[in-house]
Formats: structure tokens, C-alpha cells, sequence
């Protein structure tokens, strides 16, 4: 572990999010197929803050699907839970909620209004949502009544597109219903994860939204920029997603920035690839399966070797590993490469390039949902595949 210069602001003040008090102002962005509870647990171990569930249909949660509720369950050192709920009917959200509350299966709930993926937003869900402003209003003040005690936030981005921003009126409806906090991502769908984010769009919703914590989030790739998004935008904490794929360490840093300290965790090659074995052997407890969690584990292999020397056929056969015995055979082989932080540090992911969102037919006309439009998401709704 190597020093690198202290960050300009020294330490955060705490973030609170209802009665959770967190050590650090920073929240895991939940990331499908990414932040189960092994990948939660890890980055736990590496740092602090809230650490967010896969997202899970609210459909699918009434029905009772065992897929959703796997992802819903927390492992026993795992305080506060926190799980992401995604729906477009208001009824269905709500007996959600109370089942997650009756049941005693979190201490906080997300619902997201921030999914740019096609098959949410073709649904009228995920960012194409808050444009429908009755609709958002009836989701999270039904939401926030089953909740009772148990902090509810929301999580969105700035809009459809440019012409068909929501996210200030959006921000004040959330805070008036009584939200916990909100978060924004600061592109719109259209974006999806191309381009800058807007710092900007976070300073003005942290000036519209004033009784409640505004966190921000995109374009936080280390800790650093976290400290410098905090210092523009006036924002209360960060929601890192992409920025951890691969480094979890990367909590820790959080921590140390947010304190003024200047250590920060540049591991070498053997010390990323210890951390990637003990990612396996948390998702074989997750699976209970080792075939299983080695077919998940495949695809981090890209992210956790970024910017270092490890040739192409030890990558290829890591990202073809079945088995932990196979994963410690071929790590054996690494050499011990520094680290690099021109090739390692920097944006994670694939941004992609703006595309026009996919969206239910007519549902730009107006910002009002009609009678057929209310009749689809309802429908809609029953499909419990989720996004």
C-alpha cells in the first residue's frame, strides 16, 4: 500500500439515511449479475458504506420467486441490508414493500427509477418512469407508507433525454412523499453510459431537494473523484457503481479520502488475484455450487486484471476456469506486477454511445398516463423475469 496525495476536503460528515448511520458517505450502485451478496460481502471486507442488492421486480417478489428471493437474502454479517425493488404499478410496489417489511428482510429500500436498459424502459419503468408524474408520485408515497419505519429512497437519472428532463420535479415529489434520500445518476437514458456525467444536474437537485440527502452518482473511477463530485455539487455522499468492478479495494480508499488520510490501496498483480480467489470462494457459498460460481466468476476476470501484464492465455483460461483448485493453479503462474495506475485506473465498463430510448407507444405525448397506457403496465407487470 502506497501513499498518493491527500485529497482536497479531509473528512466527510456522517451520512445518515433515516436512523442508518454510515461510516463513510458512499453507497454500492446495485449492478445486475454484479452485486450479490459474495460481491457485497467483498467489498465489504475492503471498506464502508451501504451496500445495495441486485434489483428485483416487484412482480416477481408478490409471486414469490425463489430467484428473487436468493437475491434478496443477506448473509448473517451483512448490517444494514439493503435491497432494490423495480415496478410500474403502484398496487404491486407497495405489497412488495410490505412483504420485505413483515418479513423483516431489510433495513432500507431503493426503488429504482434509474434503469436504462430497453427492456425496463419499453416498459414504461427504470428511467422512462418519473416522465409520468402521477404515476411516480402514487409509486413512492405507497411505497414510503408500507415502509413505515424503514428507510425508503430513489434512485434516478436526470430523464428520458434532453428534451424530457424530470429529475427536479421528481426530486421535490420523492423528498414531499418522505423519502429517506435521493439519488441521482447524472445522464439521461438516452446516454445510457456514454458521455460525461453532469456534476451540475446533482448541484441543482441538492439546491431543489433540501430535507433529505441528495447522493450522487457517475464518473466516480476512484476515490478522488468522489471527493471533488462532493466538493462541486454539494452532494451528501456517492453511489459508486462501475468505478468497483474488479477493485472492491476501492471502498477502502473511499474511506481513507473521505478522512484525509492519504493511503490508498495500489495492489500488484498477486495481491489483485488474491482478491479474486477469495471473490470465488464467496460466490461457491453464495451458489453452493463451485461449477456455478465459477461460470459467475469468469466474467470479472477482465475487470480484476485491467491494466496489467498477465498475457493472453492465462486470461483466456482464468475467464474458462471450473474450479477453485484451477483458479489457484493458474494464478500461480502470474507474475508479480506492480501496479500501474495509468493502465489500471480510469473508467470500467463499457460506455457504449447514446441511443434513443425504447419506450411505450405514445409515451412522450404527454406527461399524463392514459387509460390504455395504465392497462399495459399492468399487464406488463405480471411478467416476472424482471430487468
Amino acid at each position: 500500500m502506497t501513499g498518493t496525495q491527500s485529497p482536497s476536503a479531509t473528512r466527510a460528515p456522517a451520512l445518515r439515511i433515516g436512523p442508518i448511520a454510515l461510516e463513510a458517505p458512499v453507497v454500492l450502485a446495485p449492478m445486475a449479475g454484479i452485486t450479490n451478496t459474495a460481491f457485497r460481502r467483498l467489498c465489504r471486507e475492503h471498506g464502508a458504506g451501504l451496500y445495495v442488492a441486485e434489483m428485483v421486480t416487484s412482480r416477481a417478489l408478490v409471486e414469490r420467486g425463489e430467484e428473487t428471493f436468493r437475491l434478496l437474502s443477506h448473509h448473517e454479517s451483512e448490517t444494514p441490508r439493503s435491497v432494490q425493488l423495480y415496478g410500474v404499478d403502484p398496487a404491486t410496489v407497495e405489497r412488495a414493500v410490505q412483504i420485505i417489511v413483515d418479513e423483516d428482510r431489510a433495513d432500507h429500500i431503493d426503488l429504482n427509477f434509474g434503469c436504462p436498459v430497453p427492456k425496463v424502459t419499453r416498459r414504461g419503468g427504470g428511467s422512462a418512469l418519473p416522465w409520468k408524474h402521477e404515476l411516480f408520485r402514487a409509486i413512492v408515497e405507497r411505497a414510503v407508507r408500507a415502509a413505515g419505519d424503514v428507510p425508503l429512497t430513489v434512485k434516478m437519472r436526470k430523464g428520458i433525454d434532453d428534451d424530457h428532463l424530470t429529475y427536479l420535479e421528481a426530486g421535490r415529489t420523492a423528498e414531499a412523499a418522505g423519502v429517506a434520500a435521493v439519488a441521482l445518476h447524472g445522464r439521461t437514458a438516452a446516454q445510457h453510459y456514454s458521455g460525461t456525467a453532469d456534476w451540475d444536474a446533482i448541484a441543482r437537485l441538492k439546491e431543489a431537494v433540501t430535507t433529505v440527502p441528495v447522493l450522487g452518482n457517475g464518473d466516480i473511477w476512484q476515490a478522488e473523484d468522489a471527493v471533488r463530485m462532493m466538493d462541486a455539487t454539494g452532494c451528501d455522499g456517492v453511489v459508486v457503481g462501475r468505478g468497483c468492478l474488479g477493485r472492491p479495494w476501492l471502498f477502502g480508499d473511499l474511506v481513507a479520502a473521505f478522512e484525509g488520510r492519504e493511503e490508498r490501496f495500489r495492489p500488484s498483480l498477486h495481491e489483485v488475484f488474491a482478491v479474486f480467489r477469495r471473490h470465488a470462494e464467496l460466490l461457491v457459498e453464495f451458489f453452493g455450487d463451485e461449477d456455478r460460481a465459477c461460470r459467475d466468476i469468469r466474467k470479472h476476470v477482465a475487470w480484476y486484471g485491467k491494466g496489467y501484464p498477465m498475457g493472453g492465455d492465462v486470461r483466456r483460461a482464468l475467464a474458462a476456469v471450473s474450479s477453485l483448485a484451477e483458479i489457484d493453479e493458474l494464478v500461480a503462474t502470474l507474475p508479480d506486477a506492480p501496479y500501474d495506475a495509468a493502465g489500471v485506473e480510469g473508467q470500467r465498463g463499457r460506455a457504449g454511445s447514446p441511443k434513443r430510448p425504447a419506450l411505450p407507444d405514445g409515451w412522450l405525448d404527454s406527461p399524463e398516463l392514459t387509460p390504455a397506457q395504465r392497462a399495459a403496465l399492468i399487464e406488463d407487470e405480471s411478467d416476472t423475469r424482471g430487468g
